[in-house]
């Protein structure tokens, strides 16, 4: 297993951007919220577009309405499955029952959460939903202004059963090299705690757009410089194989029209996460009738 591909396009990727989608306002400090959870929308073919936006912007009239205060950011793949990712976070799970609560509170929302989900379930192939915990020690120089990004990277690590040590090691490593090497790179790093195979962990990255992964490949010969050149790429990935059985890289763009944000996120930023109708032209004038077309006897 080539090392470049799981770690530099997955460990490097993260530049100059935040590292979660969550949609609740968080303050600007290095701390990111404690549970992240992940529903994955599988839509079947060539039915995630405007179709998908109309039934997703039901669920989002229903928690309007309600003035539901749990918001969630949406985002749509650009490589892989077609798919919709839904991410938002808590700070506990005490907090998250609270919350679920609200909604058994809430008989008209409850309503209005089942109308859209019946109408979203007939554009679906699938649905799963995952919890992750966040990994403070593996995470580097996590950023948390999330009403900026609108591209996201998600690196997907399977770590082998006895092999935490190790990959602890191997992040290490990574982080180390970069911070020698003076790179804009920033993750958050995220382990399953529920609803995937144990081992799991998600890298994730946002950045205000795809400019920063141009940046991540041009940083690529100062960190090979900082981890030891060639010899320390090799004994990189040799660490990086004996530790993680697999890894994926991902590449998924915000959507605002199914994402449920905070005025405050709305009012920053209008334009892009509550963007008005374009305007349809006007029609041009009918052509004048000729003296032939008032009366088609003459």
């Amino acid at each position: 297993m080539k090392i470049i591909s799981p770690v530099l396009l997955g460990l490097s990727f993260a530049v100059a951007g935040s590292t979660l989608t969550a949609a609740q306002s968080v303050p600007s400090t290095s701390t990111l919220p404690k549970i992240l959870q992940i529903t994955i929308e599988y839509t079947k073919p060539y039915k995630g577009g405007a179709a998908h936006d109309k039934t997703e912007s039901a669920f989002i009239a229903a928690e309007t309405r309600a003035k539901f205060p749990v918001y969630y950011v949406a985002m749509n793949a650009l490589s892989g499955k077609s798919r919709a990712l839904f991410m938002t976070h808590y700070d506990s799970f005490a907090e998250w029952e609270k919350d679920n609560k609200l909604v058994d509170a809430n008989p008209a929302l409850s309503a209005g959460l089942e109308r859209a989900g019946l109408a979203d379930g007939e554009l679906l192939d699938e649905v799963d939903q995952m919890v992750f915990t966040y990994d403070e020690d593996l995470s580097f120089h996590p950023h948390t202004d999330l009403d900026k990004h609108r591209i996201y990277q998600i690196s997907v690590f399977h770590v082998r059963p006895g092999k935490q040590k190790e990959w602890r090691e191997v992040v290490k490593m990574v982080k180390d090299a970069h911070e020698k090497a003076g790179t804009s790179a920033h993750w958050g790093m995220y382990e399953i705690a529920f609803g995937a195979p144990d081992g799991t962990f998600i890298l994730l990255t946002g950045d205000p757009s795809m400019s920063a992964i141009d940046l991540g490949f041009a940083e690529d010969t100062k960190f090979r410089d900082a981890i030891g050149g060639d010899e320390g790429m090799r004994k990189l990935d040799e660490k990086f194989g004996d530790a993680v059985e697999s890894s994926r890289s991902e590449l998924f763009q915000v959507n605002p029209k199914q994402s449920y944000v905070s005025d405050d996120w709305i009012k920053a930023d209008p334009e892009f996460w509550r963007p008005k109708a374009a305007v349809a032209p006007a029609a041009a004038p009918a052509a004048k009738p000729t003296s032939a077309a008032k009366n088609p006897t003459q």
